[in-house]
Formats: structure tokens, C-alpha cells, sequence
């Protein structure tokens, strides 16, 4: 875990603000989502973001990021509701999902026995451990090589709230132990997910989300 310290540090890093950018990144809104703060986050590095859960808008977007909190049958719900799904399944552009958002990327989820997208093929499974429940705080990271990481170092710290953990599998890009291993980040074709809150991860947050938004366009 991460000394009072360090964490003020993160904390007072996370108040920088940076010259700002023409990358147009819209946030999903779906009300499962703590869409403000990552929006907030945006601004700080001088990158436009605007929250929608409109079809049209999102995906006229350079990026889209799709955050989460909750409960995984309730999201899935509000997301097909909104016939976000689509979007999610079509975009072809950088695609960000957070906490959640990354959850839901997968195939399934223990959370309600919840289907999820499929655009990544990955479980999430719930934590059965002896430690506490749900894993909260600062824990370091093992990254392999991804554009996502760029300047990051190995065993950098990032802030986690969770209660249930996606399986390492073949898209894997970071990992992380609590008490067992489990994915922190996935990467395919033009899918990106954190199992971390980047927003509230310091200079290493605001460093992925930089890195997120340099990565250049993808067409299949």
C-alpha cells in the first residue's frame, strides 16, 4: 500500500493543468458511471470531453471512454436500454473502459450472472480471499509493453475499488496481486480497459490517459 506521503503527492499532481488539445473525447453516460470526475481529469490535461449518451454524438468522437461503478446487471441494463451497446461494439476508434466499463468488455460476469459485450474475451470472477473485500486503495502494477504504459514505470501505483476481478487471459497488458493475480488492463485491436480509476491515480493516471489520447486512429 501507498504512505500518506506519496499519496498527498498523487493528490496534488492530480490538480496540474496542461495547454489544451483539439482530441475531441466524449465520456458515456449511462448512470452507472462517475462520468464527472474522469471528465474533470480530461480537462485538467487540456483535453476537450463532453458527456453523452447520445448515439450520434458518441460516435463522432476521436476517443470514447467508458467509465463504471456498481452493479454489473443494473449497467448492462441501462446501457441496452439506451442502445449503447451498438456504439460500444462499433466504435472503431480508441475505446477506453474504466473499472466497470472494463468489467463489461468482457464475455461474462458472476455479478448477477451478467452477460457482458464480448468485445474482449475475458470472465470476471468475484473475489474469494481472505483479505478484505473490496479491494480498495493504492497497489502496484506488473505492465508488459503497450502504448497505454508509455513512460510508465513497472510497478507503478494506481488506485483500485473493486469487488470482483477480471481473469488474466490473452489481452492482458498489466497485471496486479491481491492475493491472487488478476488483469489490471486488457488491450484488443482498438479496445483499451483499467480495472484502476486512472482519474484518481495521480501522475500515472493523468500519464495513461495522455498516452490514451496519442493513440492514433484504428480502421478495419
Amino acid at each position: 500500500m501507498m504512505n500518506n506521503k506519496v499519496e498527498k503527492i498523487c493528490e496534488n499532481q492530480q490538480n496540474q493543468r496542461y495547454p489544451r488539445s483539439n482530441t475531441k473525447i466524449a465520456i458515456l453516460s449511462y448512470g452507472a458511471g462517475n462520468v464527472a470526475s474522469v471528465q474533470n481529469a480530461l480537462e485538467r490535461l487540456g483535453i476537450n470531453a463532453f458527456i453523452s449518451d447520445n448515439a450520434a454524438e458518441l460516435m463522432q468522437a476521436d476517443r470514447l471512454i467508458f467509465p463504471g461503478v456498481g452493479h454489473a446487471t443494473h449497467a448492462m441494463q441501462q446501457i441496452e436500454q439506451r442502445g449503447l451497446n451498438e456504439v460500444l461494439k462499433l466504435f472503431k476508434r480508441p475505446l477506453l473502459g474504466i473499472c466497470l466499463g472494463m468489467q463489461l468488455m468482457g464475455s461474462q460476469s458472476e455479478e448477477g450472472a451478467t452477460q457482458g459485450l464480448g468485445l474482449i474475451d475475458f470472465d470476471v470472477k468475484q473475489f474469494n480471499i481472505s483479505a478484505k473485500v473490496p479491494h480498495m486503495g493504492w497497489n502496484s502494477i506488473n505492465i508488459s509493453e503497450s502504448p497505454l504504459f508509455k513512460g510508465i514505470a513497472n510497478g507503478t501505483y494506481f488506485y483500485f475499488v473493486h469487488s470482483y476481478y477480471a481473469q488474466v487471459c490473452n489481452s492482458t497488458i498489466a497485471t496486479c496481486e491481491y492475493e491472487i493475480p488478476f488483469a489490471a488492463a486488457v488491450s484488443k485491436d482498438n479496445y483499451f480497459g483499467v480495472q484502476f480509476h486512472p482519474e484518481k491515480s495521480g501522475e500515472a493516471g493523468m500519464e495513461m490517459l495522455r498516452n490514451f489520447k496519442k493513440k492514433k486512429k484504428i480502421v478495419f
